[in-house]
């Protein structure tokens, strides 16, 4: 990485400069336009991540001078197998700009860091299928779990 990035927790007045990072989150994965999610499920998000009685987290990338280049979101859950909290890594976005530069791999090394301060043991994620620029990514980082996602719409 050439130019140096930070990476925080969002803060209230982040509003703006998270938003366009969510949309192309949500764009790169066939959410947008007529299939966009609701406005509410934004807003209700964003307040999830400034509440901190909620186990839902959210951090970003900032370049030097202050813009964001990506963000990560991440929560905590119960398990079966394990007294400690898991983390799940659900969101995780970089501006074009800033592929290759290590944000993405400076995003997760945060929520590893996060997760190992609230006492997990796992951090996980999922990807889909055809995302092998990031994949390349994740192979670095951690091992496959040989698990397929099923899921059903109610």
């Amino acid at each position: 990485m050439s130019d140096p990035i930070t990476i925080r927790p969002v803060r209230g007045d982040d509003f703006a400069a998270w938003k366009p990072l969510w949309d192309g989150y949500n764009a790169f994965y066939g959410r947008s336009g007529e299939t966009a999610l609701p406005e509410e499920i934004t807003r209700t998000t964003w307040a999830r991540f400034l509440d901190a009685g909620e186990p839902v987290h959210a951090l970003v990338a900032a370049d030097a001078a202050g813009g964001l280049l990506g963000l990560a979101h991440y929560l905590f859950h119960r398990s079966t197998i394990q007294p400690g909290p898991s983390c799940y890594l659900q969101d995780l976005f970089t501006v074009e700009a800033a592929r290759g530069r290590g944000v993405g791999r400076a995003l997760i090394e945060a929520v590893y860091a996060r997760a190992g301060e609230a006492g997990s043991k796992r951090v996980y994620w999922q990807t889909h299928e055809t995302n092998a620029a990031a994949m390349r990514l994740y192979d670095t980082l951690a091992e496959k779990s040989g698990f397929l996602v099923y899921r059903k719409s109610l």
